[in-house]
This record gives structure tokens, sequence and C-alpha cells, in this order.
């Protein structure tokens, strides 16, 4: 790799990126003896989509990350699509010699001879070193159905009760289920999803996990998250639905009504997300990271050397609102570690034309703020700001509408919607609204209720563009609290 000082515009700065070239896809989270895995769809010759490899980095913190040499690479059965890695403790597999290790378990990706048709088969690869290198099992592919073109995405868990292995796979516009002993041979179980949720896109990623709802040990349910793929004709592009619900080890039940969509984030920039297997947290949830970016323009973003972040790794968890139980998304406590300096306000009356951030800027900073709206009809915060670039994160009271406004975020003409404004149902709560916020060079994360509302969004702006803004229309506003939190990068010492 060439790039070695993190520093090109647009770099994000507290955020996973591949040191050059294309990423996509997180694929093979894994927890394995003291460190955090994270491969992905990688592009080791291009700054576009292209012959996927497995990309790796690893972890000790889920923040810091040390660049690792490609995992897998293209083969005789085709390119590297995305999948998972799970931790074979009990050597299943027989890979281990009674001991364990990781099996990654991939799309292998080519065309059925003489047809030019797609096909997409699944396949294994395990390590003997803790993940730094990998041999491709001979028996590959373990998995193929040839009435089915998009048939990828294997994701992997070990499930207890029955004492087996669960796959869940895209199958087009559907979820199967797969079991196994061995991780070898595969038995289908059943299916989900043909009439379920949205069909916007094909289906993809998908991840099944168990989780407490509202932190209690003792009351569970299901999460199956997919990601539906980017529709022409749809403004929003590539996003992630859920579902919840109940699985027995071979058939998962949705306990909405099928016409249900549940959105994962309500931004455009979280997609292909799946969990870490082996990562379970103290209260039950799950450790989690997205795609930052949308197929409507990944390939387009002005990046130089590199292109594609990752979300901030989050943890998962389910609460109970009015409308059912959700998936809430808290930011891993880790990155509170990258706090430099913090200013804090209590208790302000903020009034129409005054700025209580004037004097303050950044380009990489972490915000908490709490406020009763008074008699507002719009609160928020205009960030990135200059002469005529700003990112709106603002709260419509009339409406109860949660926004984020990238119109005038910076550039934008690289793709006709990418300038745009989306919004998301967001109540009061004992008479306040609640933000968390991290800016990063070129993104934005929000988080809302507790985190059961997330909007994710890149933004594009000059350098130049460092201004904050707190404002408020058509009447005051009573800051509960405000924090801003400036952020040191995670390049912070480096030998650039």
């Amino acid at each position: 790799m060439t790039t070695l000082s993190y520093t090109e515009a647009f770099r994000p700065q507290f955020h996973f990126t591949p040191e050059a070239h294309w990423m996509n896809d997180p694929n093979g989270m894994v927890y394995f003896e003291g460190e955090y895995h994270l491969f992905y769809q990688y592009h080791p010759e291009s700054t576009t989509w292209g012959p996927m490899h497995w990309g790796h980095a690893v972890s000790r913190d889920l923040i810091h990350w040390e660049h690792l040499p490609i995992a897998l690479k293209p083969d005789h059965n085709g390119f590297i699509f995305s999948g998972s890695a799970v931790v074979d403790e009990k050597d299943t597999s027989g890979f281990f010699s009674g001991g364990s290790g990781l099996v990654a378990l991939f799309t292998h990706a080519d065309e059925y001879p003489d047809t030019g048709r797609p096909r997409q088969r699944q396949s294994l690869s395990y390590s003997l070193d803790k993940g730094r290198s990998w041999t491709m099992y001979e028996g590959n592919p373990v998995l193929s159905d040839e009435t089915i073109t998009d048939f990828r995405d294997p994701k992997v868990f070990w499930h207890e009760p029955l004492s087996v292995w669960v796959m869940a796979i895209a199958a087009g516009d559907h979820i199967r289920f797969y079991t196994s002993g061995n991780l070898k041979e595969w038995s289908l179980a059943s299916e989900f999803g043909a009439t379920e949720g949205s069909h916007d896109g094909v289906w993809e990623c998908p991840d099944l996990i168990k989780l407490p709802v509202d932190g209690n040990p003792g009351y569970h349910k299901w999460v199956l998250i997919v990601s539906i793929g980017d529709h022409p004709e749809l403004r929003e592009g590539s996003r992630i639905q859920y579902f919840v619900g109940d699985f027995d080890g071979y058939r998962f039940t949705n306990n909405a009504s099928p016409d249900t969509i549940l959105w994962l984030d309500h931004g455009r920039d979280n997609y292909a997300g799946v969990t870490w297997s082996n990562a379970d947290q103290e209260n039950g949830g799950k450790l989690y990271v997205g795609w930052m970016s949308n197929w409507k323009y990944a390939n387009l973003t002005p990046t130089s050397t590199w292109r594609s972040a990752m979300t901030l790794p989050r943890v998962l968890s389910l609460v109970t609102r009015k409308d059912g139980v959700r998936v809430a998304q808290t930011p891993v406590v880790e990155v509170e570690k990258l706090r430099r300096s913090t200013v804090s306000w209590e208790d302000i009356i903020v009034e129409p034309g005054c700025n209580l951030l004037a004097g303050h800027h950044g380009d990489r900073y972490e915000i908490e703020i709490s406020f009763e709206p008074g008699s507002a009809s719009e609160v928020g915060l205009k960030l990135r700001t200059s002469g005529d670039e700003e990112t709106v994160v603002g709260y419509d009271v009339l409406n109860r509408l949660l926004f984020v406004d990238r119109s005038n975020s910076g550039t934008t003409d690289f793709q006709p919607h990418f300038g745009c404004k989306h919004s998301v149902p967001l109540e009061l709560v004992d008479g306040m609204v609640t933000l968390r916020l991290f800016m990063d060079w070129s993104s934005i994360e929000v988080f809302a209720d507790e985190g059961a509302v997330a909007i994710t969004d890149q933004i594009f702006p000059d350098l130049s563009s460092t201004g904050m803004e707190l404002y408020t229309i058509g009447g005051s506003v009573k800051v509960i609290s405000l924090q801003l939190h400036e952020l040191d990068s995670i390049y912070t010492g480096m030998n650039t």
C-alpha cells in the first residue's frame, strides 16, 4: 500500500477505511483470542467495484485498526463475495485436531460454463494461526442451488439448544435457513420473506441474532436483518430492514404483519451491516458495523486513492416502544476514549438569532444535546458550516420529525439525488428531544430515542467548513444540556 498519511481530502479520522482502493460490505467479523477481526469486500487494483477479495484488519478496541494482508483471493471457483466467520470451538469441522480455530464461510462467484449466467456457491476456508493465513477447503463449494441466481452472503452461527450450525443466506427475494453439524454439509431447514417486508430491491447480507428485550435476560426475541439492494426508480437506494420475531433453530416467524417495514437506519449510508461472531456484550447486545455508503452512488463519491468507510461499531439491543419492539443502536463505549476536550452548557434559553456555538469550530467531534422545544417550530444544529455550506440536523416540532439535510453539505453533484433531506418520526420524551451525533471529515451519524432512531449520512464538505450553529425558528428553546467533545484522530501520533 502507498497511502500512509491518512490525511487525504474526506478521509474519515475515526472510522475504518482501507489504506487504499475500493471497499464495500463488512465480512467475517469475529472475535478470537483478544482480537476483533474485520474482513471486507475489497478490490485491490481500483477505487471502484471489481473482482472481489477479502481485505483484513484487526483491532483490540474496535477503534484503532491494524491492516493485514489480503485474507481471501479469487481462485478457480470464482471471486470472493460476502460471508461470515465463526470460531469452531468444538472442532466440528475437523480442521483443528481437536482444538479450535476460525472458519470463514463465503460466496464464490463466477459463471455457469458456456452460458454467461452468474453462478453463486458457498465455500469454506479455515485458519490455524488466528486469521493470518487461510486454507481453502478442498471440498469447495459446500452448498449450491442452480435454480437461484442471487444466492449469497452466508451468515452462520452456533445454535446451542439444538447443537447445530445455522446458516442464513439470501436467495433472491427471500432468506433461506440451513443447518449443519460440521460446517461442510448443509440441509435446508426453512424459507422466510417472499411475501414479507420490503422488496424494493434484491435481498442481501442477512443476519439472525438473539437479543434481550429492554435488558431483561429472561425475555428474548430474534432479529432478522436484511439488506435491500438499490432500485433504479427509488431515490433512497440501498437500505437495511429488519424483522423481530421467534426462531426455533429451523424456522423464523415474524411477530409483525407481513406488510410491516422496519428500517434499521433512516439515513442513506448504512448498508450490508452484520454483527460480530463470538462477541456478545455483558448486557446480551450484539456488536454491529455497516458499510457507510449506498449503491446509488458508491462508485462515484469524490475521494481519491481510497473509497468507502465503515460506520462506527455499534451495540444492538431491543427496546419496547408504543408501536412494538424495536432495534436500538449505541456507539461502542470505546469511542469515548477519543474525546480530547469538552465544552458544556446547561439550562440556557436560546432565542432566534442567538448562536450558542458561535466561535466554536471543528471537523471531528461528538455532540450530546437535550432540549425542550418551548415555543419554537424548529430547532437544530448547523454543522460543517461556511459561507455556502452546511449540514443541518433539525427537529420539526410541529410534525414531530427528526431530519438531516445535506442539500448544501459540500460536494453533491456527483449524483443527482445525493443532496437531499430525509426525516423520521420522533416523539418528545418528557417534553424533550435528546440527540447524540458524531461528525467526521466525511460523515455524520445521529442517534435519538436511546438509539431506537438512527440516521447515517456521508457528506463531503470543504476543509474550510468548520463552523457550527445551534438555531431555533419561531420561538425560544431551552437547552437542558449540551456537550461538545472534540475528538482525536485514530491516526494521532502516527509517523506520516
